[in-house]
This record gives C-alpha cells, sequence and structure tokens, in this order.
C-alpha cells in the first residue's frame, strides 16, 4: 500500500526519521487497541501514535499489536514509526498512572519512558536496543505549568536519545511555548515534531505551522476531522473528494497534508476507511499529475479558507 513520508531532521546522534504523513491514532481505543493497531499495520499503514496515559490509550495493546503484525510477516520494526507521550500528573487518572505520583518531574518522565519501552518492546524482558526496542519519537503530551517544569521534563527525555529514543517533539503546544523549546540554551535537542489541534479555535495554527516550518519541525494534526464539520462541507474538499474519487474525510487528509511539513492522525477503526485513506496517496499523485492547474486552485482555496498566507 503506497504511502508519502517526511524527513524528520538529525538530533545529531541518530539518522534522521523517515516519519510517514498518515499516522494511525490509538486515543480511546480501549480493549480493541491491539486489534485495531494490527488492522491498520495489515492495511498498510507504517505509523502509529499512542501515550503513557491509561486515561485515554491502552498502551500495552499497542504494543501488543505491533508485536502480532511483525511475528506474521507483515512489516519489521524499521518500517514502522512508533510515537508515544509521556502525560503529565495534570493528563492522569491519579488512580491508574505510569509512575508514581510524588516523583520529581525528572524521575516521572524516566519512570514513564521505562514503561512505554516495556509496553512496545518487541519481546516482553528488559527493554533495550538489541531487541529492537526504541521509540522513534518521544512526545509531552502537554506543557507542564511553568516552563521551568516543562523544560525539566524535555532534558530528563534528552538523556535517553539517542539510544532508546530517537526523536523529541510536543503537543497541546502554544506558539510561545514551542519558541521557548527552540530557544532554551539549558535544551540541546530541538523539537522534531509538534501535534496539535487543527480547528478553527486557535486559527489552524497558521502562525505556529509558519514557525515549525521556519525551524523544521513537523506538525501533526489532530481531531481533523471531528472539529472541522465545514472545512468538510467546504467546496474544496467535496470537489476534490469528487473529482478524485476519494472520501470527504481523505479530501480533507489531503489539503491538510499539502500546507507543507503536515502530517495527520487518522484514528478510523474501519478496515475499509484504513484502506481508503492510504489509497488517497496514488490518487492525489495522479490527479495533481494529470490536473496540475485544478489541484493548485484547490489548495490555494482551502488556504485561503483557513487564513494561510499564499
Amino acid at each position: 500500500m503506497p504511502t508519502a513520508y517526511l524527513l524528520l531532521r538529525s538530533n545529531g546522534r541518530t539518522p534522521p526519521t523517515q516519519m510517514p504523513t498518515l499516522i494511525y491514532g490509538t486515543a480511546w481505543k480501549k480493549n480493541r487497541s491491539a486489534e485495531l493497531v494490527y488492522t491498520a499495520l495489515k492495511a498498510g499503514f507504517r505509523a502509529v501514535d499512542t501515550a503513557a496515559q491509561p486515561k485515554h490509550y491502552r498502551e500495552d495493546l499497542v504494543g501488543e499489536g505491533i508485536r502480532k503484525a511483525i511475528a506474521e510477516g507483515i512489516v519489521k520494526r524499521e518500517e514502522i514509526y512508533i510515537q508515544t507521550k509521556y502525560t503529565p500528573i495534570s493528563g492522569q487518572n491519579p488512580h491508574d498512572m505510569p509512575y508514581d505520583a510524588s516523583l520529581s518531574i525528572s524521575e516521572q518522565v524516566k519512570a514513564s519512558i521505562h514503561s512505554s519501552l516495556h509496553n512496545l518492546g518487541l519481546a516482553q524482558d528488559e527493554a533495550n536496543t538489541a531487541n529492537g526496542t526504541y521509540i522513534d519519537t518521544l512526545v509531552l503530551h502537554s506543557p507542564l505549568r511553568a516552563i521551568e517544569q516543562t523544560i525539566e521534563a524535555w532534558i530528563a527525555a534528552e538523556s535517553f536519545v539517542p539510544d532508546v529514543i530517537h526523536n523529541l517533539g510536543i503537543s497541546n503546544c502554544p506558539l510561545p511555548i514551542l519558541k521557548a523549546l527552540c530557544s532554551s540554551p539549558e535544551i540541546k535537542i530541538k523539537p522534531a515534531v509538534v501535534q496539535n489541534r487543527f480547528y478553527p479555535d486557535e486559527d489552524y495554527d497558521v502562525k505556529l505551522r509558519s514557525f515549525a516550518r521556519e525551524n523544521d519541525i513537523m506538525y501533526q494534526s489532530f481531531w481533523t476531522l471531528t472539529a472541522n464539520p465545514e472545512l468538510i462541507e467546504s467546496e474544496q474538499v467535496q470537489q476534490l473528494s469528487e473529482n478524485v474519487g476519494i472520501s470527504v474525510a481523505a479530501a480533507l487528509y489531503a489539503l491538510v497534508m499539502s500546507l507543507g511539513k503536515v502530517s495527520v492522525l487518522d484514528g478510523t477503526k474501519s478496515e475499509v476507511h484504513m484502506k481508503e485513506d492510504l489509497e488517497l496517496f496514488s490518487k492525489i499523485e495522479e490527479f495533481s499529475g494529470e490536473h496540475q492547474q485544478e489541484w493548485q486552485g484547490l489548495v490555494k482555496g482551502f488556504k485561503q479558507l483557513i487564513g494561510e498566507p499564499a
């Protein structure tokens, strides 16, 4: 199944990481997480996003689904982009956490990462790179209450690079925090990824995405369908869907990814929709090649719709 990739900048310690532009999202999949991750990999997804946050994710079952796909020869570990998150106390269920809330922030991060390495490992033993256990990108699920705390968490995560973590990122992040992480002299490894809601309440992150592009940071869009009924009904999305023969969901994904250095989280539970969404790459490539002017017009109109500079 064809897919497309973005190249995360090298952290100076590991080679640049290939990140597929369509990432399978595992939030709220609960007990179906293993089954759905396995199905997504079988359908052709080559990237999985999860989190060490039992409140909304079953990271352990995500690992189970990945291991099953690898064991059956569907995919090799090096062919999959695996991303997980450290979630601060504010985002955790106090009765079900991957670390002790009484620990310092640095120790919370370390305990969370060890938990993730165990959950996502190819073998259920002590996590190490020898058995293929590594995380392509670790994301801070959100900034902490103070920028000093956020930097403390970041520095703790840096200590795992490059051995078992290859890249770092942040989610639910406003522009001032992203700028602070990029400019802080205490931070050695700059953000490779920022994962945010793509929706009108934040003006579609136009300014943040511009800063990210300028600083070689990849933007990951989530809540792309749920938060954007107006975009789904827009002329550009409807026309692209009809002319290319893809679903309106896939059409919106294609236009969002056309904004540059953008990937999209796709959390569909339907195997049919998984395959249809992945087909958008070959279909858009064919359409844009044969109808270049029309494609460019749709992209331009979409940018105008969200307030993106031409």
